[in-house]
């Protein structure tokens, strides 16, 4: 089986550590450091992986069963945690520290906001903004809030994925992590202004392209 391993930094720090970088909003999120989770979570991870590089093309069979209670545990699903494994094996990202990372985030609000009680609410492909709009002269910025509100809150229909091909270069071209992303979002609320001075704040950071 192909073995996908949690750095030693993100096993002892917790999940609020994303990718070797936490700021002081992150550290004030940190969420309870068992790991049993993150260990149930990788094995789940690994065997879906596995599954999937021996040609295996159905999340249904690529994610065991017998995890499928786990996820939900979690506030996650397996078409979820499927979407993360194809990409991992056909583009060669996000990272298992990514996908724990933002696992953890909506395990967070999952336990925590809504008290174990999944939402009734589904988010179609259809109800979100074009990859068009733009806010702020931000283009994309829009669709990735909205779908951010929709993994945050377990909401999305299972043809979304938050941390898509798509979302990536956005995330990158900004300077925020995708787990990071989902953490802003909590803290706006719906206050899609917020989240444009957010991303404006990261944006600063970048080093210039000129």
């Amino acid at each position: 089986m192909t073995q996908v391993l949690i750095p030693k930094v993100l096993q002892k720090t917790g999940p609020a550590l994303y990718d070797g970088q936490m700021n002081q909003e992150t550290i004030q999120h940190k969420i309870d450091q068992s790991e049993d989770w993150i260990e149930h979570l990788q094995h789940t991870y690994n065997t879906a992986v596995d599954r999937y590089q021996k040609g295996d093309r159905n999340p249904e069979n690529v994610i065991p069963q017998t995890n499928l209670d786990f996820l939900k545990s979690i506030g996650t699903s397996a078409q979820e945690l499927y979407d993360f494994v194809e990409d991992w094996v056909d583009d060669g990202e996000p990272a298992f520290s990514t996908v724990v990372a933002i696992t953890a985030v909506r395990r967070d609000y999952f336990l925590n906001v809504q008290k174990q009680t999944p939402s009734e609410r589904v988010v179609e492909t259809s109800s979100l903004p074009s990859g068009r709009e733009e806010l702020g002269g931000y283009r994309w910025l829009p669709r990735i809030i909205v779908k951010a509100q929709a993994k945050l809150r377990g909401e999305m229909s299972p043809d979304i994925m938050f941390g898509c091909g798509a979302d990536r270069p956005f995330l990158r071209k900004v300077g925020i992590d995708p787990a990071e992303f989902l953490r802003l979002v909590w803290k706006a609320g719906d206050d899609k202004h917020a989240m444009l001075e957010a991303v404006e704040r990261y944006a600063r950071t970048l080093p210039s392209q000129g």
